[in-house]
């Protein structure tokens, strides 16, 4: 079975501020995006000397770093708006949508995955490479299944059968 190569799971980020999704790839100037899965693990052990191990929930983050401000791109235009107004709460709300790119596409669509996170900047400025605004991915564990085309940068959420 051959490997899968690393740009055949793409992460796109909504960037938008206005409701309409705007999905920009990640990856430009990053070598390496691997979000963590922090497990809750919980251990109990009885007085027959047996334990039992239970993963309960998981915490995913992903860390965007380094991130050099583009004008014009919409991420960058987002992230902005996030230092300059010092955003919090929903104002940072996001979602991110994870592509299969090696699984077999219908009608130019991929199967994916929709999640819901929230966008935490890090810091911003850098050294003289450019304007960095590296950023943070905090996932909120919400997600829906469905497909992304990549050249309309449409999510389609799956049509969950009647009851």
């Amino acid at each position: 079975m051959a490997k899968i190569e690393r740009k055949y799971l793409a992460h796109y980020i909504n960037a938008s501020t206005d409701g309409e999704a705007a999905y920009v790839r990640l990856g430009r100037d990053l070598e390496e995006y691997s979000p963590e899965l922090a497990a809750n693990v919980e251990k109990k052990g009885n007085i027959l000397g047996e334990t039992s191990v239970l993963v309960t929930k998981y915490e995913k983050s992903g860390t965007v770093e380094p991130y050099y401000a583009e004008k014009g791109d919409p991420l960058f235009e987002r992230l902005q708006a996030i230092i300059d107004g010092g955003l919090v709460l929903d104002d940072c709300n996001t979602d991110v949508v994870e592509v299969k790119l090696w699984e077999a596409e219908t009608s130019g669509a991929f199967p994916a995955t929709r999640e819901k996170a929230v966008i935490e900047v890090s810091s911003y400025g850098g050294d003289n490479t450019g304007y960095q605004i590296p950023f943070n991915i905090h996932y909120t564990g919400e997600k829906e299944n469905g497909t992304f085309n990549p050249s309309t940068k449409a999510f389609t959420a799956a049509v969950s059968p009647a009851k």
